[in-house]
């Protein structure tokens, strides 16, 4: 057990820095079954996750000319899930600004 969770824990490292994007996804698998969440990319299934979860991408990596994604919830980290069956929005930072101000008029 000991040995699969290091394994997992030096995937997460290879992975580098979080982008300055914040990506929110839903999980869309044409298949219509369960997609798998596995350890590394094309690894080993630790669980699935079912059409309409959703997740936050925070990695991703290309393995065999396919992309991966490094997918998590808000209990943290669950695992590699193929890029394409995610529908994905991104939410740059410097796009969240508050609407504009507008001066008030001084009294003189």
């Amino acid at each position: 057990m000991k040995r699969s969770i290091v394994g997992f824990l030096a995937v997460l490292l290879t992975v580098g820095p979080a982008r300055s994007a914040s990506i929110e996804c839903t999980i869309a698998d044409p298949t219509g079954t369960p997609l798998n969440v596995r350890d590394a990319p094309n690894g080993r299934v630790m669980m699935t996750l079912s059409n309409g979860a959703k997740v936050r991408k925070t990695g991703e990596r290309e393995h065999r000319g396919k992309h991966w994604s490094l997918v998590g919830n808000e209990a943290g980290v669950l695992g590699w899930v193929f890029s394409a069956y995610l529908d994905c929005i991104s939410i740059e930072q410097d796009q969240q600004k508050s609407a504009p101000m507008r001066p008030r008029p001084t009294d003189n």
